[in-house]
């Protein structure tokens, strides 16, 4: 009994390692399809080039990707933000841009495919950041471009509307409005909606934080009919005075638009493809024109060097030389060639240098006075004989008075 007994037991144990190693390698494996679904999870879309195309960035798709809240039964209302960028590349192809205007709302692809890029996968990395948690979630979009029946439509018209944000025009039901609004002023057959532009791209101005004001959107549409009598009223002369001179032009299809959409008929802009020339003209080759030469040819690794010291030498070594000359012609006519202070003393005559003497004294001691003015009076004030009995005449003002029309000296009386 004791052996079946410890034979029972060891099977038992047996029994239950097996089923805790299997559940640990199917919860393994399920984490590891987990993350890989996280990462490899593609999506493909296919627009067409030359027509707007749109992808939203669902926050709700992501939501499920983080791990929930702590607390069970509490809504997941985490702050998610997204990074777009080309695979292999820091930043998204040229006609694609990306907009998320808060951490709480759905990020938005958009831009106007080009023809460059038709047959061409492009394939954008999205990665989605959770703000509370720090998780990050990666899914890669794979654009193929597919070529339009009819691209370009011939008769191109862009639209400016001043109380749009481009999120808000983005929105498909707001977009299919404007269209059907163009489409009942222009009646054409085919309209299709190519590119839309935020203000602040072309350059506008950040508006005040009041809740009615926009920064505006470039709505750009195509039709394959041309424009209609309408959209023409904006290139009449009254119109386009009352445009220079700031003022609203006077559209009578305004009011078509103007229950949804302020648009700013001064800034529309119409295009006809049909009656533009080509601007390219074949190169007539003259006198002024090099002939082609061809593919450029690199020279060779079989070059021998060349060698520039002496270039280096004579370039530095004569304008050396010749400022050395100069140098010393200078030193020798300023320094060797002075006659001296004495030989010019014996060639002036003797009352030339006393009026010179007299005349630097007298500079002198007016430099001196005008240092301090309170020394002593000058030597013209000072006591002289008198001219008849030679006694010393004391001056004729005293200190404390000051009268330049006094005489300097007593004259004879």
């Amino acid at each position: 009994m004791p052996t079946l007994l410890l034979k029972r037991m060891r099977y038992d144990l047996e029994h239950v390692s097996f089923l805790l190693f299997s559940v640990s390698y199917l919860s393994f494996c399920f984490s590891v399809y987990t993350i890989l679904s996280k990462v490899h999870s593609d999506r493909n879309v296919y627009p067409s080039a030359g027509v707007l195309f749109v992808h939203v960035l669902e926050r709700e798709y992501f939501k499920g990707e983080f791990p929930p809240y702590p607390k069970p039964g509490e809504i997941s209302n985490d702050p998610i933000t997204f990074n777009t960028n080309l695979m292999g590349y820091p930043d998204r192809p040229g006609w694609l841009r990306y907009i998320q205007r808060t951490p709480y709302s759905d990020g938005v692809l958009y831009g106007s495919p080009t023809v460059e890029n038709v047959g061409k996968p492009t394939v954008i990395e999205i990665t989605a950041y959770n703000r509370r948690t720090f998780e990050t979630a990666r899914h890669n979009l794979i654009i193929n471009i597919m070529s339009a029946e009819d691209f370009p439509l011939p008769y191109q018209a862009e639209f400016f509307i001043r109380n749009m944000n481009v999120e808000e025009m983005l929105a498909s039901e707001v977009l299919g409005d404007f269209l059907g609004a163009v489409k009942n002023v222009w009646q054409p057959e085919r309209l299709n909606a190519i590119n839309i532009t935020s203000a602040l791209d072309r350059g506008g101005r950040v508006p005040l934080p009041i809740n009615d004001m926009k920064e505006g959107v470039y709505v750009m549409v195509g039709a394959d009919v041309p424009f209609s009598s309408c959209l023409r009223e904006v290139e009449n002369p009254q119109n386009q005075l009352r445009c220079s001179q700031e003022m609203e032009p006077s559209i009578t299809c305004d009011k078509k638009f103007r229950t949804q959409f302020h648009i700013d008929w001064c800034k529309i802009s119409l295009v006809d493809n049909t009656k533009q020339v080509s601007t390219f003209q074949e190169v007539i080759r003259g006198e002024g024109i090099l002939p082609d030469g061809g593919e450029y040819k690199p020279p060779s690794d079989t070059l021998k060097s060349r060698d520039y010291y002496s270039d280096f030498l004579i370039t530095l070594a004569v304008p050396s030389a010749v400022a050395l000359v100069l140098f010393l012609i200078l030193a020798y006519i300023m320094c060797c060639r002075r006659e001296g202070v004495e030989k010019r003393n014996m060639q002036t005559p003797d009352i030339q240098l006393v009026h010179h003497s007299a005349i630097q004294k007298s500079t002198k001691e007016l430099r001196d006075m005008s240092k301090n003015r309170e020394i002593a009076w000058p030597l013209s004030t000072l006591p002289v004989f008198h001219p008849v009995t030679g006694e010393i005449v004391p001056p004729l003002h005293p200190d404390n008075y000051d009268n330049t029309s006094m005489p300097l000296m007593q004259t004879q009386q």
